[in-house]
């Protein structure tokens, strides 16, 4: 483990370790390490880890468990090791590790060996509990239903990157959880690992963001709470506007927004494989509301057709994947019945409507180049310039855009997250997450 983890090894003063981070800080793996030596040191204690949902701990912080035995360098065949459940148990000392989501504590509660009580909890992701939990609420909760049968000893860690905006919730909690004699927080970086353990490929990463956009890079790998800029995009700026000079896409996305009174857009955007990005093609912008004008879902379909048709003859595509706005069932129906009148290929599907996730995608397209908008998408770059979160929202913790003249950007967000399995291969390795 790193020096910064040291003291805290064995620490038996501090009932309450936080250890925040940015990327590859190594705070998951010091986890691992201390949770599976609780099981061999010390023959009447068990762990528990615990996430806010069930169904993400298989593939993340069970697997980082199993990885910490190597790392202790004990056989793996002196624990017995079940997935359903998920447990790791000391054979020696019958000490179990359990997993369980933090809606699942009273499943778990009911299967703890009374004699080998809880004596460390370990809950991972923790922003998720504040996110899409009680917070502060449900962590006294956690600590009071597995504290009980303790006389000394009990611990509890706390992992997690800290949001950007201060005000956050969690960050607040962190700040009044530091005053109190009994806690400890622990705070890393990429910088105090090892560059033989982490790569040269890794920092190489790091500092190509630290490149092109020095405060991502001080939270995404620093860890740094930089604040929230108003401006959503604020990274968009003249490099991202070109003009396309290529003249075959095998692949064309359109990501539609639909509205009534309120603006309809199709944002169409060309798979670049050369250069590895999205290159923006053609735009389709109309307001019922500026216009005075109403359409049917009919005509918005018979309109995304003819720029199908005419995309198809100057790129000579014939691949179109098509998302569009959840919540325009009628106008997706119409759009099929369009599309399969058509010699080339139209896939139309429902677009995944995951904001905070969709923002944060569209940004590390922008930080890295992989977005390309052609000056033709007037109304797209006009709204890249407007597109900002709320203000007062801001002040309270809360990431929340507004949502007034927003339909391009939201018509983008449906594009790259539909595309994204494709997108994702055109950034830096260590950016293919959504962590």
């Amino acid at each position: 483990m790193i020096p910064k983890y040291l003291p805290i090894f064995n620490d038996k003063r501090h009932k309450h370790i936080i250890l925040t981070s940015g990327r590859a800080g190594t705070k998951s793996s010091y986890a691992a390490i201390r949770s599976d030596y609780q099981l061999v040191a010390d023959a009447h204690g068990s762990v528990v880890v615990l996430r806010k949902h069930h169904n993400k701990l298989r593939k993340t912080v069970y697997k980082e468990m199993l990885r910490g035995i190597n790392r202790l360098q004990i056989p793996k065949n002196k624990f017995l090791i079940t997935k359903s459940p998920m447990e790791i148990t000391y054979k020696k000392h019958g000490t179990t590790m359990y997993f369980s989501g933090s809606d699942g504590i009273d499943d778990t509660k009911g299967i703890i060996d009374e004699d080998k009580p809880i004596k460390l909890v370990v809950l991972d992701e923790l922003t998720e509990f504040f996110d899409d939990g009680e917070g502060e609420d449900e962590l006294s909760n956690i600590e009071a239903t597995f504290v009980r049968g303790n006389s000394s000893g009990f611990q509890m860690i706390y992992l997690y990157n800290p949001p950007k905006n201060p005000n956050a919730p969690i960050n607040v909690w962190c700040k009044k959880m530091e005053e109190r004699e009994d806690c400890i927080h622990i705070h890393t970086d990429y910088r105090d690992v090892p560059i033989e353990w982490i790569g040269r490929d890794l920092i190489d990463s790091a500092l190509e963001m630290k490149k092109s956009d020095p405060k991502m890079y001080r939270w995404v790998w620093l860890g740094e709470s930089t604040g929230v800029d108003e401006l959503i995009y604020y990274m968009f700026g003249e490099r991202h506007r070109k003009r396309v000079e290529r003249k075959k896409y095998k692949i064309i996305g359109i990501g539609i927004d639909y509205g009534q009174q309120n603006a309809t857009t199709y944002q169409a955007f060309g798979l670049n494989t050369d250069r590895g990005g999205l290159d923006g093609l053609q735009e389709y912008y109309h307001s019922g509301r500026d216009t005075g004008k109403q359409k049917s879902p009919s005509e918005y379909a018979k309109e995304l057709g003819d720029m199908t048709d005419e995309l198809h003859e100057e790129y000579q595509c014939s691949f179109f994947y098509v998302y569009i706005d959840p919540s325009a069932a009628g106008l997706a129906e119409e759009v099929k019945r369009v599309m399969r009148l058509k010699s080339y290929n139209v896939s139309v599907k429902e677009a995944e409507n995951s904001v905070a996730l969709g923002i944060s995608r569209v940004q590390k397209c922008l930080v890295f180049d992989v977005l390309q908008v052609s000056p033709i998408q007037k109304n797209l770059i006009r709204e890249f310039g407007i597109y900002e979160y709320d203000k007062k929202a801001l002040e309270k913790g809360k990431e929340v855009p507004v949502k007034i003249d927003d339909h391009c950007m939201d018509a983008l967000r449906y594009l790259v997250m539909g595309m994204w399995i494709k997108v994702k291969y055109f950034l830096p390795l260590t950016e293919r997450g959504d962590n």
